[in-house]
């Protein structure tokens, strides 16, 4: 009996002690409470203000990749319109090349109104040099056949050894294996003239009588005999006299007048 009074007063003063506690918290200290606050705030806000623009970043970052997206859009189609504009110039500088094959057929046409020719263009050759064939775009189908004499607004290229449908081969004069029968100018001496191995636009001229004298500075054109060139073709200029211990050995350097290095186009001569 006694004990249970007193394990009940323990009880009644413990509550008591709590009460007490809680009233002094709850009354006395509730400006300790403001300032606990203001400094947990304090401490908290810089986390809350990171969080914030952390948020606003990534927010902005999320249109910067939409930028982006657009930007790579916006370069596709330029890429697209370059390309667009490159094959139009393509177009225009093949246009303007065609327009410039007509404009020397034209020319090499009128210049030779006693011949009917075909234009035609150089689509393969040698580029070191073209002392043996090379290539034209016309054929039989437009009446190229072996044998036909080729020319150039400067002269006499060469003549046609063979032909397919739309491409044949032609010999130049500047060939080791040419053979071309010449008539000079001023003394009308009749001339034999070859081709050189590796040579440019040099040939060589040989008289076919040991007296005749040739001359520097001498134009020499074709005399027609031979059944291939016709009469009055320029070949070219004597530009040296080169002579030997046998006089009848003696010959004279030809330049063409043919730029064989630069000729593009040329005329087949399909009737005489």
């Amino acid at each position: 009996m006694y004990k249970n009074r007193k394990t009940g007063l323990l009880g009644i003063i413990i509550i008591i002690g709590i009460l007490t506690i809680l009233v002094v918290l709850t009354s006395g200290n509730v400006n300790k409470f403001s300032k606990i606050e203001g400094i947990f705030n304090k401490i908290v806000e810089p986390f809350q203000n990171g969080l914030v623009y952390l948020k606003n970043k990534i927010a902005h970052n999320d249109s910067f990749f939409e930028n982006i997206d657009d930007l790579k859009n916006k370069n596709n189609e330029l890429e697209k319109k370059n390309q667009e504009l490159k094959t139009q110039l393509n177009e225009l500088q093949l246009i303007k090349s065609e327009n410039e094959i007509l404009r020397q057929y034209v020319n090499l046409a009128e210049k030779y109104p006693e011949y009917t020719t075909v234009g035609a263009y150089i689509i393969n050759k040698n580029t070191s040099n073209l002392s043996e064939t090379f290539v034209i775009n016309v054929g039989t189908e437009q009446g190229v056949t072996v044998n036909m004499p080729v020319i150039s607004n400067d002269g006499l290229v060469g003549y046609v050894i063979s032909s397919t449908s739309n491409t044949a081969k032609v010999q130049p004069i500047i060939s080791a294996a040419s053979s071309i029968s010449g008539l000079t100018e001023s003394s009308r001496i009749n001339v034999l003239i070859s081709g050189q191995v590796n040579s440019d636009n040099e040939l060589k001229v040989y008289t076919l009588q040991a007296e005749d004298e040739l001359i520097v500075g001498d134009t020499i054109e074709t005399s027609g005999l031979g059944g291939i060139y016709p009469k009055g073709i320029a070949i070219g200029k004597i530009k040296e006299i080169v002579e030997t211990k046998n006089v009848t050995e003696k010959y004279a350097i030809l330049e063409s007048d043919v730029d064989f290095k630069n000729l593009e186009y040329v005329l087949v001569i399909v009737q005489k």
